[in-house]
């Protein structure tokens, strides 16, 4: 197994038409997890929105290149074919239709960056303790999405656990594959370990929460201070009827700490209720009459 992973960070024979395949296929793996809704708020996603697994693709590229140069080209060459490719596999599948390049731009800020990255990644070759200091801002990179998918995991557990995992070991064990002197692969290996328990300690001490008001009085719905709200499950979270000044009525508010299903029980003055099946996400929420 070791023998294997040290193949895959350094011992490859990484040809440009490999180079290009590798980027095809990367691009149609995202764009297919994208496309399938059972992929959404799952582990699966990440590739899409974040770059934690698009950074494990620069370093096994940087890895196996044979100068700076080299490692800066391929870098370039695979983000270049494979980010856009992600979004024109999309296009005539999605409701965005071309409008989906807007998300692009992003990508592309990090495409121009790849060739100075490749670049410089190369020194992490030469095996001295200064190379871990240009691994160190993927090492952040990492662990600031550790931060958002741990934080995700706890809201929808155990979805988004491979994530989190990933996230975790990558911080941990960069330094372990590509470095050959123990003392680097030791203290990055620390280094790593005290980022993820130190992030892991922040997202567990502000468990996430997702406020959003549900709705507000109107034809749909209708109700007022007298009325009182409530959740089948507490451990969902939290919902009440609040006055809005801005607007000038009253809204159903939630905090939601958990995802899942369950239901929302409206109760008038008389006593007289009305349920409704409620689904929760991290960022959004289905309401519909029970």
């Amino acid at each position: 197994m070791e023998k294997a992973i040290r193949k895959l960070f350094g011992g490859l024979k990484l040809t440009y038409p490999k180079v290009i395949a590798a980027a095809v296929a990367a691009a149609v793996l995202t764009a297919v997890i994208a496309l399938i809704p059972a992929f959404h708020y799952t582990s699966f996603i990440a590739i899409t929105v974040t770059l934690e697994v698009w950074i494990l693709f620069g370093i096994l590229i940087i890895v196996n290149s044979r100068s700076n140069l080299d490692a800066a080209i391929k870098c370039f060459l695979f983000f270049l074919i494979s980010q856009p490719l992600v979004y024109l596999i999309q296009v005539p599948f999605s409701e965005l239709g071309w409008t989906l390049f807007g998300y692009y731009r992003y990508w592309f800020i990090w495409t121009l960056l790849c060739f100075p990255m490749g670049f410089v990644g190369y020194y992490m070759k030469k095996d001295k303790w200064w190379g871990y200091l240009i691994l160190f801002p993927m090492v952040l990179l990492t662990g600031y999405s550790y931060l958002e998918y741990f934080s995700d995991f706890q809201f929808s557990m155990p979805r988004y656990l491979l994530i989190v995992l990933f996230c975790a070991c990558a911080m941990i064990l960069y330094p372990v594959f590509i470095f050959r002197d123990s003392r680097i692969r030791i203290a990055g290996a620390a280094i790593g370990g005290v980022l993820v328990a130190a992030l892991t300690v922040v997202c567990l001490l502000n468990p996430p929460v997702y406020t959003t008001e549900i709705a507000g009085n109107g034809d749909e719905y209708r109700f007022d201070g007298s009325y009182s709200v409530s959740l089948a499950d507490e451990k969902f979270g939290t919902v009440e009827i609040r006055y809005l000044d801005s607007i000038d009525t009253y809204v159903l508010h939630a905090d939601f700490r958990r995802s899942g299903d369950t239901v929302l029980t409206l109760v008038s003055p008389e006593g007289e209720k009305t349920d409704y099946k409620l689904h929760i996400e991290r960022d959004r929420f289905e309401i519909e009459p029970d």
